[in-house]
């Protein structure tokens, strides 16, 4: 069983920066970053693919988040830019660990989640 520890969460000032890191303990297909506000659905935020360049992102994060990757450190990161206080969210860390059709989006593709961290943005 892969599992996933992310760090970096924190409380943060609107219009600042806050970067999210999860670590792997084995080999994965692909990782996403999903956040979940109190009352709300979990929704996808972005998405890549290890040993690709290929990246998605939900419309609320084009041009202001940005999803990276260090294949050898089996991380990902996720680089928050001009954050905003409804960006604030348990952030939580998925990833599929061998290919599967589903949508990046789905919450059901992902075969393994981590505990999530807290991103509080203050107005």
């Amino acid at each position: 069983q892969v599992r996933l520890v992310e760090s970096g969460g924190g409380s943060v000032q609107a219009g600042r920066s806050l970067r999210l890191t999860c670590t792997a303990s084995g080999n994965i297909y692909s990782t996403a970053w999903f956040r979940q506000a109190p009352g709300k659905e979990r929704e996808g935020v972005a998405t890549c693919y290890r040993g690709f360049s290929l990246t998605y992102y939900a419309s609320f994060a084009k041009g202001r988040f940005t999803i990276s990757q260090d294949d050898a450190k089996r991380t990902v990161y996720l680089q928050m830019d001009s954050v905003k206080p409804e960006d604030t969210a348990m952030y939580y860390c998925a990833a599929r660990v061998t290919y599967n059709s589903g949508n990046w989006t789905r919450t059901a593709t992902y075969d393994t989640w981590g505990q999530g961290t807290q991103v509080t943005v203050s107005s």
